[in-house]
């Protein structure tokens, strides 16, 4: 039995659970945010935690124990603090600018690469277009727009140029040898 999905989901202050056969949602400062669990997860709200539980034990609902309680989870934490991913890009000429609903990279290309911000993103632009902050209640949504920021460039470990997380150690590797 999954140590994560037999803990109960506690519900801090300023946050509602509503729950409507298989869907969950969870309002919050910052929004609001809704999930369907599979058919073999039952899910139920009793004061103030969210509890869930498995049907049956076949291979998918175990699967799915610990996934659905993680996710709820990750839920209330987004609308109630949020979550955040920071980006900082390295190197001469490397920077990013925000053009309404899109950011602008310059990542050391013949051309500026546009990328469309999804829909409850919010991404700002800081340090003369060297750091990126994307900010937003789906922690799923959050990392996935980091991750494909930082897929147009990654930082390389010969000089460091290109994108990398706030925090993140770039192993750095010597040149060739002079004979």
């Amino acid at each position: 039995m999954s140590r994560i999905g037999k803990q109960p989901v506690l519900i801090p202050g300023g946050i509602t659970a509503e729950l409507s056969g298989q869907t969950v949602t969870i309002k919050g400062s910052k929004g609001e945010s809704t999930y369907t669990a599979p058919a073999c997860i039952s899910v139920a709200v009793e004061d103030n935690s969210v509890v869930v539980a498995r049907a049956d034990d076949s291979k998918f609902s175990k699967a799915m124990f610990g996934t659905v309680r993680s996710l709820v989870n990750n839920m209330i934490i987004g609308v109630s603090e949020g979550y955040k991913k920071e980006l900082i890009i390295e190197g001469v000429g490397y920077k990013a600018a925000l053009n309404g609903k899109e950011i602008v990279l310059s990542l050391g290309f013949s051309h500026e690469i546009n990328y469309t911000i999804p829909e409850g993103i919010n991404v700002s632009v800081g340090g003369n277009g060297t750091t990126v902050t994307i900010e937003g209640i789906d922690k799923q949504l959050v990392g996935q727009v980091a991750a494909r920021i930082r897929d147009y460039s990654p930082a390389e470990p010969y000089k460091g140029k290109g994108v990398r997380y706030a925090g993140e150690q770039i192993r750095r590797k010597e040149g060739k040898a002079v004979a």
